[in-house]
């Protein structure tokens, strides 16, 4: 029994029906992306992503997505219910945990959690705003080189944000100064994530390297990574996984620099991985493009995940499904640099998989339950008891 989750990051498919509320609307980072870059994933749309709920449409410059006469995995739109559009939430529901209070966004840190932040890392910090992380280091970074201080910033997400180029903060002392955030931003005060984000300059020019480190809090409850590694089935946490998780119900994790290198461990794990679950991340879309609004970026990363897939099928087992989706949007063509409140696809394929339209889905944690269904931990009759109908009696480690 093998399952490949991959989380293609930020890859929404158009607004939530709430999406007002989060100054979303009109979002749609699949659909929008495609009408500026005519961007074409024949392997996705094969599998039937253009199949779904709502993809299909024209647009006002007269390109149109079309869907596919026959696709060849089971196909769904994914609605979040967790009130939140961030990286944790999205993860936390995937693996089958909603959170009824999501953690706190800040518009800055108030003076008194500054205070604490700067008693308990040692450091005075710049900055304190809502930024974009590529905007805010090269407009800081001369003071910060200067002065030696972090710069300190956040997004319309929860999380809190520090940059140090590593020619005046070495990593181990960033990652420090994280660790000491994170013991502050706890309680009332918690945030999904601190990261660190380190960067180098040349040329007048500052530079993001891959060095980011996520400081996330343990899930505030069980997930089925949980339930997986109390049955015995491991589970191999690909790119920021562990992280987000903090490692609970991972038995490997395997920390990637970007898209390029986790494709490489996904198919090499295709190969040569033996029972379990294989729970891959692929951050580029989201930190790389859908962040800095680079349309053009956003869908040269979507080609790079698409052509990588016929290899990736062709090294699955007879029994192996290979699950795609999003945790979120975060669409590049729109003014906002944040995440976006949108809709997620969700793709199944596998030699037991029955290629079936399933509408509109309640909830990210629908692939929990697929997948507990999957290893013979629960039942599950709206998505596996419909594309698995053969193995119904007789799912699971059987």
């Amino acid at each position: 029994m093998r399952a490949f989750l991959i989380v293609i990051d930020s890859f929404g498919i158009g607004a939530l029906p709430d999406a007002e509320a989060y100054g979303d609307v009109g979002s749609d980072t699949y659909g929008n992306t495609f009408a500026a870059t005519r961007i074409l994933l024949p392997e996705l749309v094969s599998l039937g992503l253009n199949n779904i709920d709502g993809v299909a449409k024209s647009f006002p410059n007269g390109r149109t997505l079309l869907p596919v006469p026959a696709p060849r995995a089971a196909y769904a739109r994914l609605r979040e219910k967790t009130p939140a559009k961030d990286t944790t939430a999205g993860h936390y529901e995937l693996a089958g945990l909603v959170l009824e209070r999501p953690y706190r966004v800040y518009p800055t840190f108030p003076p008194d959690v500054v205070a604490d932040l700067e008693r308990a890392a040692g450091v005075c910090f710049l900055g304190n705003e809502v930024a974009s992380g590529t905007e805010i280091i090269q407009r800081l970074g001369p003071e910060h080189l200067r002065t030696g201080r972090p710069i300190l910033y956040t997004s319309a997400d929860s999380v809190l944000q520090i940059a140090a180029d590593t020619s005046v903060v070495p990593l181990e002392r960033l990652y420090a100064i994280c660790e000491a955030a994170r013991r502050v931003m706890t309680g009332d005060r918690a945030v999904g994530r601190v990261i660190a984000r380190p960067f180098i300059h040349a040329g007048g020019k500052f530079t993001r390297t891959a060095d980011r480190r996520d400081y996330a809090l343990e899930p505030p409850g069980e997930t089925l990574l949980d339930r997986l590694a109390a049955a015995g089935i491991p589970v191999t946490g690909v790119g920021k996984i562990g992280d987000i998780f903090c490692g609970r119900g991972i038995a490997r994790s395997i920390h990637t620099s970007g898209n390029e290198e986790g494709l490489r461990v996904l198919a090499e794990l295709v190969c040569g991985a033996g029972e379990g679950l294989v729970f891959v991340n692929l951050v580029d879309t989201d930190m790389l493009y859908g962040h800095r609004n680079d349309a053009a970026g956003y869908a040269a990363a979507l080609r790079r995940i698409d052509g990588a897939l016929p290899a990736i099928e062709a090294g699955m087992r007879e029994g192996d499904v290979l699950i795609l989706t999003a945790d979120h949007g975060c669409d590049p063509t729109t003014p906002s640099t944040d995440h976006s409140r949108e809709y997620v696809p969700l793709l199944i394929y596998g030699s037991g998989v029955r290629p079936l339209g399933l509408g509109t889905l309640d909830g990210l944690d629908r692939v929990a339950h697929f997948l507990g269904a999957y290893f013979g931990l629960e039942n599950d009759e709206q998505i596996y008891g419909r594309i698995c109908p053969q193995r119904r009696k007789g799912h699971g480690r059987d």
